[in-house]
Formats: structure tokens, C-alpha cells, sequence
């Protein structure tokens, strides 16, 4: 099938991936990234895509909405050691205004192996941890994140 996308989209898209290198302190006695730094690199990558697609958490924040974490779940599919690069891609799979669900998908840089999936769900609420109605209130911020429901970087 022929990609449409415009060298401009196309760059954008690669962007929405995160690439992270395994350091030595992430391992665990196996010599393998310890199970719990996953969670922490989907964090980085729903960092990093919130930043590109123009609604970063400082942004975020500064409107005064709080996206907690509510769910996380990682399937671990094969180990990545120390040294070795990865490209996190994360989608957002549902928003509602209410919530979201981000899934992640981990792929070895080099070989395209996937290494790990999962997915965090969050809420948004205010400072008084009150739920947001993000389309009544933030009409803008709902657009940016519904226009990305289903998108995902380019996989290489």
C-alpha cells in the first residue's frame, strides 16, 4: 500500500517515537533491564508524545489539569540488556474527554523486534482532583488529543 503522507507528516510521525538507550544502572543481576524500568520509559515516551503532538505536561499543567495514572500493564516479550537501544512507539487507543488509554509498543533499534507492549490508562482531573469534561472545558486540548486517537509513529 502506498504511504500518502507528506515528507513533512512523515518526519513529524518518527518524531512521536521515542528512542532510549538501556543504561547500566536499569539492570538487575541477570544483566537484563529490570521489569519495572519499562513502566518508567512509557512514561518518558507519553512525555516525549504529548510534547510533539503540542500538549506537553507542563502545558498541561499550567491550565491546571492533572492526568493521573489509574492502570499499567507491560507484557514483557523478550529482554533488552544493557546498552542496547529501543524505539518506544505509543498511540493513544481511546479518549473519551474523560480518559485515556495509551498503548506502547517497545522494538529493538536495530532488528525490529518487539520487546515489550502495554498500555497506562489516566483521568484528567483538577488541582482538587475533580474530573475534567475536557470537550466542555478545554475544547482545544480534547481536539489535539481526539486528532490523535489511533496514530502512531512510522515503525521503521
Amino acid at each position: 500500500m502506498k504511504n500518502f503522507l507528506t515528507e513533512k507528516q512523515e518526519s513529524k510521525k518518527m518524531e512521536l517515537c521515542y528512542k532510549r538507550q538501556a543504561h547500566y544502572y536499569e539492570t538487575d543481576r541477570m544483566g537484563v533491564i529490570h521489569h519495572s524500568n519499562y513502566i518508567r520509559w512509557f512514561e518518558e515516551a507519553r512525555v516525549h508524545f504529548l510534547e510533539q503532538i503540542g500538549f506537553g505536561y507542563d502545558k498541561m499543567e499550567s491550565l491546571g489539569i492533572l492526568s493521573p495514572v489509574l492502570e499499567v500493564t507491560c507484557q514483557y516479550k523478550s529482554s533488552v540488556r544493557f546498552h542496547e537501544e529501543v524505539l518506544i512507539y505509543p498511540r493513544i487507543e481511546f479518549f473519551n474527554g474523560l480518559r485515556m488509554t495509551i498503548r506502547y509498543m517497545v522494538k529493538d533499534a536495530k532488528t525490529g523486534k518487539i520487546r515489550a507492549t502495554g498500555e497506562s490508562k489516566h483521568c484528567f482531573v483538577d488541582d482538587n482532583f475533580k474530573p475534567i469534561r475536557m470537550k466542555r472545558d478545554f475544547n482545544e486540548v480534547y481536539t489535539i488529543l481526539s486528532n490523535y486517537i489511533g496514530e502512531q509513529a512510522l515503525e521503521s
